[in-house]
């Protein structure tokens, strides 16, 4: 008897972390003609075009673009070089490192743990991580030597702030104020992509003992959150970020191709990031992080911020769930009601968004977005990513799009919001 309570108490705690079946069941995303799902195959042309233009132009050197509807992938192409130097062509299966594309997954992990009782979204992080106790906000800095004074903050950062982006956290080495630069590069604080041997759970402990850019709650600064966020999640769950990712959300949901630091044999298949040289692409140099992070070195820190590599046709999968009201394949990811909470204004006039309030993951398109026009319906989400991609969901009209480059440095790209007009004028329906 003894061993069988043990037994069941083993499958509990196993069927506790695993995704729950859903009484919905939709089908993964599959190949169909546009016009089973109202669009135009002569509209949607007008994105070829583009593209073809873009490239043509020396705009970006290769694009991948994704576009669905419905559940089915209508448009999925692939345009120019993955690698101009090398003459290697772009595929649709090509894999990009997604950066801030990052942050929408890590803030679906911890809605995930959320929904499991085991946190309030306005409890104290220091509840948990111990060592941002009793922050305090920067007043005064030397340049000189990097010394500063500073205050106790008014309130403590919560696990909503690390979510909207108000916690007074910056962002180390592309902080807009030099500041916070010199203080994060003094402390050592690993901001974005590395190839060092070093660990989120390192990394934020270090930045626990800095000062803010303001009180918690009182302003939208971009910043850290989401790396804190991936410890936390760690904490939580008693497993690895990477781990975590993999088993809760990626493996069910069939993401094959998204990952931290890419298996050696996805590693051919990831673009180069590239510059523009005069009238040619090379390779972007080696600067404050390793271009070549997601298959060389250390592997080791999981950037819940930025750290993700991923295609177009995951990452659509990865948006399909939301669209579908958090399930897909028949599992249970986010609950329908969890959903509506995350696309809520949370953060009131903090953001000037330009037609867009910001969420607990996503910008949110609003009356003004719709009014201004081709960015979608009113609740269509979206981000995009430091290397240059781009991605919106429309739940109003079940439209997702994808557009994936890999570029640094000044570029004249319009493609983003072409792309984005031009998946809305080809509904035809």
């Amino acid at each position: 008897m003894k061993n069988l309570l043990t037994i069941l108490a083993c499958l509990f705690v196993v069927t506790a972390w695993t995704q729950t079946p859903s009484l919905q069941k939709s089908d993964g995303l599959l190949p169909a003609p546009a016009t089973s799902v109202g669009m135009s195959d002569q509209r949607l042309a007008r994105i070829d075009k583009m593209c073809e233009e873009a490239i043509e132009n020396g705009d970006v050197p290769g694009i991948v673009a994704l576009v669905a509807r419905n559940g089915k992938i209508i448009y999925h192409k692939a345009y120019g070089m993955a690698d101009h130097p090398a003459g290697k062509k772009m595929e649709t299966d090509a894999i990009f490192r997604i950066a801030s594309q990052t942050k929408a997954i890590t803030s679906t992990a911890v809605m995930m743990l959320w929904e499991e009782g085991k946190f309030r979204l306005d409890d104290p992080i220091s509840k948990y991580i111990p060592e941002f106790k009793d922050p305090t906000v920067l007043k005064s800095f030397r340049y000189k030597d990097t010394t500063y004074n500073s205050e106790p903050a008014k309130r403590e950062i919560t696990i909503r702030h690390l979510l909207t982006h108000t916690s007074g956290l910056g962002y180390g080495v592309i902080d807009g104020d030099e500041r916070m630069k010199m203080l994060y590069h003094k402390a050592g604080i690993t901001d974005l992509f590395t190839t060092e041997k070093i660990t989120i759970a390192e990394s934020v402990k270090k930045l626990a003992k800095l000062p803010l850019h303001h009180d918690p709650g009182d302003a939208f600064v971009y910043s850290e959150g989401l790396d804190v966020l991936g410890y936390f999640i760690e904490i939580m769950s008693g497993m690895s970020f990477s781990d975590f990712l993999q088993k809760r959300l990626f493996e069910p949901l069939g993401m094959k191709d998204t990952h931290f630091y890419l298996p050696q044999d996805r590693a051919d298949r990831l673009v180069k990031v590239q510059r523009k040289k005069g009238d040619s692409w090379e390779h972007f140099p080696t600067t404050f992080y390793d271009p070549d992070y997601p298959i060389k070195g250390a592997k080791t820190f999981y950037s819940g911020g930025a750290g993700l590599s991923s295609t177009a046709k995951d990452y659509a999968t990865f948006l399909q769930m939301y669209l579908n009201g958090g399930e897909l394949n028949g599992t249970r990811f986010l609950s329908r009601t969890t959903i509506q909470t995350m696309m809520q204004n949370q953060i009131k006039d903090y953001w000037e968004g330009n037609g867009r309030h910001y969420g607990l993951a996503f910008g949110v398109i609003d009356e003004v977005g719709l009014a201004q026009g081709g960015q979608g319906s009113i609740g269509t989400f979206d981000w995009g990513g430091y290397f240059n991609t781009q991605y919106f969901a429309d739940p109003k009209e079940q439209i997702i799009g994808i557009l994936m480059k890999q570029t640094q440095g000044p570029v004249s790209d319009q493609t983003g919001w072409q792309f984005r007009l031009l998946v809305g004028q080809a509904v035809d329906n």
